[in-house]
């Protein structure tokens, strides 16, 4: 078997790799890489070894083309380079230089080398430019789905975070919410709330949106939904924190809740300690006479 013109080009880099090994991490240092401290030096010149080494064996077999099998071992260490960084708090334009630096060492190699005709030289700059640019673009499209990926766990982990249910007495609980209440952040209301009820056997539980910026048709309807859950699991449920303002948007909208609704926690609180034949008095303490 005849064997390949990018064979000879992977020889080069074997025979130069300490020195272009030296290069690309003189680069990445040069743009900031080690800066922030969320890498350290022998760990990123790991990380450029053993790419630097597959990225060798994969044009051995003389292919260019990352979407082959041969390549599956760098887009393997390519993606797991993008994950850690994504989660590591890299920005976009660090993890893409760790490709698309390895381009200027690469290429000083090939001038040193003198093996090439300038013929030669120039479409092995060209294989290796679209190359380590497919490859460039792979690093990105999984550092941008991790990061998307550790977006939406933050987002879930405030979102529980924002919706404690509070224990107020032995049978009542409060729901404060604070920020907008979307289809995604209901879902996790309903789970708290009904999984506290049925916790807690809780007859009445106290929806406070006092921290709810406003209130639109869709808002009305997450409040409903989580009300007809809560009723379905035996608690009756009051709505307290309806400022003035959010008061005339609703009656704007036409929104019916269909449920008892009080200005302030307190007051909604007053209520449900009524329905439980429960009161919360003042006791005056005695002088005692000297």
């Amino acid at each position: 078997m005849a064997r390949s013109p990018l064979a000879a080009l992977a020889q080069l880099i074997s025979e130069q790799e300490t020195t272009i090994l030296n290069d690309w991490l003189q680069l990445l240092t040069a743009a900031g890489s080690l800066e922030s401290g969320r890498i350290r030096e022998a760990e990123l010149r790991t990380q450029c070894s053993t790419f630097l080494k597959l990225f060798r064996v994969a044009l051995t077999d003389g292919d260019t083309d990352t979407n082959s099998a041969v390549y599956s071992g760098v887009r393997d260490n390519l993606g797991e380079i993008s994950r850690s960084r994504a989660t590591q708090g890299f920005s976009p334009r660090e993890t893409a230089s760790f490709i698309f630096s390895l381009k200027e060492p690469v290429f000083s190699a090939l001038n040193r080398s003198g093996k090439f005709g300038a013929a030669e030289v120039a479409q092995f700059i060209r294989q290796l430019t679209l190359a380590l640019d497919d490859l460039g673009l792979y690093t990105m499209e999984v550092y941008q789905k991790s990061r998307e990926q550790v977006i939406i766990r933050q987002q879930r982990e405030i979102s529980e975070l924002s919706t404690p249910v509070v224990k107020l007495w032995d049978g009542i609980l409060a729901l404060p919410l604070i920020g907008t209440l979307d289809s995604e952040r209901t879902q996790v209301v309903m789970e708290n709330l009904l999984q506290t009820i049925v916790d807690q056997a809780a007859e009445i539980a106290i929806i406070d949106i006092t921290g709810v910026p406003t209130v639109d048709t869709l808002t009305a309807q997450h409040l409903l939904k989580t009300v007809a859950a809560a009723r379905l699991m035996g608690a009756d449920c009051i709505v307290s924190g309806i400022r003035p303002q959010i008061a005339q948007t609703m009656v704007h909208l036409g929104v019916e809740l269909n449920v008892i609704s009080k200005a302030t926690l307190a007051d909604a609180f007053a209520v449900a300690l009524k329905r439980m034949n429960k009161a919360v008095v003042t006791v005056k303490t005695a002088t005692l006479s000297s």
